[in-house]
């Protein structure tokens, strides 16, 4: 089997894992600070892939658990090598069908306990990938997108602008394809519903060649924090009661539903046999399901549904407002 070297010079590797770690320490450094003095902090967990298996490679899954701010936190990073692509990555490149691949990435997902803090998630990645005799394909994909509870607009159309501005240096025509490409992602088709109000998605991306598209991913990477901490920082001590708690369980129940049905990311890793404890760290820590549920009319509740879990362009929505 062809190692990550034969798929990718050392140099290149090296230095796109340097930055994915690095992305993962900022992140979690950041939500530490969050937490504040005697607040909770990460776990982490550095593992390895034993000989013999499928899948060879190593990674650092950090997970924080019970916090003040952050009831749930995982932030994982992963480098992965394996003989074979497994179905969910091959759908677009049929050609790659049974190649050997190398993948590297970091994956955030957030859990508040207030319900009027999103839950937000962000994965940023690249894979290469080739038959043995035959030049590598690499490509990168990436994004962010945000899970609120109770809507706000103005959180909205921050995520978003900050989104917009992490991609305006690569094509006026990036967020609105990302932005796009993340609403038709995020749909729980079983549901008929958005998962949240969206931000960028993209996939096989390597459209703008290697520098470029790497360049480009880690600008979105490097965005991450400064699209959702303002919002966490405004929400985070609004009040809230039994009826909030209970919303915010059971819609986080529709989270868990995309994840493991929809989700690419989740099925690649479970297909190619990643590490299952790493792969469903996005999964909150509580949830709830109620059966045939409906909100009272004008609530907050209902509003979610109506104006919040529907494809809206919420930078033209916010521009007509200042008008």
């Amino acid at each position: 089997m062809a190692d990550a070297q034969t798929l990718n010079p050392a140099d290149t590797v090296a230095r796109v894992r340097g930055y994915l770690v690095g992305l993962q320490a900022r992140i979690t450094d950041a939500l530490e600070a969050v937490e504040g003095e005697g607040g909770a902090r990460f776990l982490a967990d550095a593992w390895s892939k034993p000989p013999g298996e499928p899948l060879q490679g190593d990674g650092i899954t950090k997970i924080m658990e019970g916090g003040r701010v952050f009831e749930r936190a995982g932030c994982g990073f992963s480098h992965v090598r394996g003989p074979q692509l497994p179905p969910s990555a091959t759908q677009h490149r049929p050609e790659l069908a049974g190649a050997q691949f190398a993948a590297m990435g970091v994956s955030p997902v957030f859990h508040p306990p207030t319900p009027y803090v999103p839950t937000v998630h962000m994965n940023v990645r690249m894979i290469a990938a080739g038959h043995p005799g035959q030049a590598p394909t690499c490509w990168f994909g990436g994004g962010m997108d945000l899970t609120p509870y109770y809507g706000f607009e103005e959180d909205a159309v921050h995520f978003h602008r900050t989104c917009r501005d992490a991609l305006s240096a690569f094509g006026d025509d990036k967020y609105p394809r990302f932005k796009q490409w993340c609403d038709e992602y995020f749909f729980l088709k079983h549901r008929n519903e958005q998962r949240g109000v969206g931000g960028v998605f993209y996939d096989d991306f390597s459209e703008l060649g290697f520098e470029q598209s790497l360049a480009m991913t880690q600008s979105v990477g490097d965005a991450f924090l400064s699209a959702y901490l303002p919002i966490v920082e405004k929400r985070q001590n609004t009040p809230f009661g039994e009826r909030e708690r209970d919303f915010q369980l059971y819609r986080r129940g529709r989270y868990v539903e995309f994840n493991l049905v929809w989700d690419r990311g989740t099925h690649f890793g479970l297909q190619s046999g990643g590490r299952t404890e790493s792969i469903l760290l996005s999964m909150p820590p509580l949830v709830s399901w109620s059966y045939q549920r409906t909100e009272a009319a004008d609530s907050a509740e209902a509003e979610l549904a109506q104006r919040f879990l529907v494809r809206r362009d919420w930078l033209a929505s916010a521009a007509a407002a200042a008008c």
